[in-house]
């Protein structure tokens, strides 16, 4: 699979990293909006061995017609803006190019706007595109099913200066139909990132917990993403979309 990867920053980094060990996929081209590092080769500046794959452009050097034309690719990664989909999303989805969007949060316009493109082409957006934390998510919705009188607290914790809260504690907030104001933020330390759904039954207590060790689980979410719409139709998914075939007991 050709993969083209839009963002270079801390997280674009391990997932271009993720890409370039997979044998599954080309990394044929990452686009960052700096012009440092530009024409770079990505493994290169990553410190892996692979003269075949990955070059640096800069977002304002081409069009998005003229990139898409000269580096085709199956399949586009995002992990740069809330904005960036909006200039590349028509031309990729012109083609058919397959979109997996990993930003965290999008205005209702832009959700409407992914919805179009996917008339086209097949697009998965999922704030938090690791395998782990979406596993997470259906596994506490099977258990909430089974006993819905059951006590659920959410807590989230993340390094000492993340300000707001967290994003997927929110998005598992209304998976599970809870109050973002129920959610409970511990901040030490340099966390990466912590989740635990505390189960509360009368004699009893299930905690599901998903621990981020490093950024590269972003990449392998991803890779999964992209290579399960391969043969999907077009239509608009999320990562539970992907993962809810594998339980039998979600409908």
């Amino acid at each position: 699979m050709r993969v083209g990867l839009f963002g270079f920053g801390k997280t674009g980094k391990a997932v271009a990293t993720v890409l370039l060990q997979s044998e599954e996929t080309d990394l044929c081209w990452v686009l960052r909006k700096s012009t440092n590092l530009q024409h770079r080769s990505v493994p290169e500046f990553l410190g892996l061995i692979d003269d075949t794959q990955g070059v640096i452009y800069a977002k304002d050097e081409c069009s998005y017609f003229e990139l898409f034309e000269k580096h085709p690719v199956d399949a586009i990664i995002d992990f740069s803006s809330a904005e960036a989909v909006l200039e590349y999303g028509s031309d990729a989805a012109e083609r058919g190019i397959i979109i997996v969007t990993a930003i965290s949060s999008y205005p209702d316009s832009t959700i409407a706007f992914l919805k179009k493109l996917s008339e086209k082409t097949r697009v998965l957006w999922s704030p938090n595109i690791t395998i782990g934390i979406n596993f997470l998510m259906i596994a506490a919705q099977v258990l909430k099913s089974i006993a819905p009188y059951t006590d659920i607290e959410l807590i989230e914790e993340h390094f000492k200066n993340k300000q707001e809260i967290s994003g997927t504690a929110i998005k598992i907030s209304q998976f599970l139909s809870l109050s973002h104001n129920d959610i409970k933020s511990v901040r030490a330390g340099g966390i990466v990132g912590r989740h635990e759904i505390i189960f509360g039954f009368p004699y009893q207590t299930v905690r599901l917990t998903h621990e981020s060790i490093s950024r590269e689980a972003f990449g392998t979410g991803a890779l999964f993403a992209a290579k399960s719409l391969i043969n999907r139709a077009n239509g608009f998914y999320s990562m539970e979309d992907m993962l809810k075939s594998y339980f039998k007991l979600v409908e």
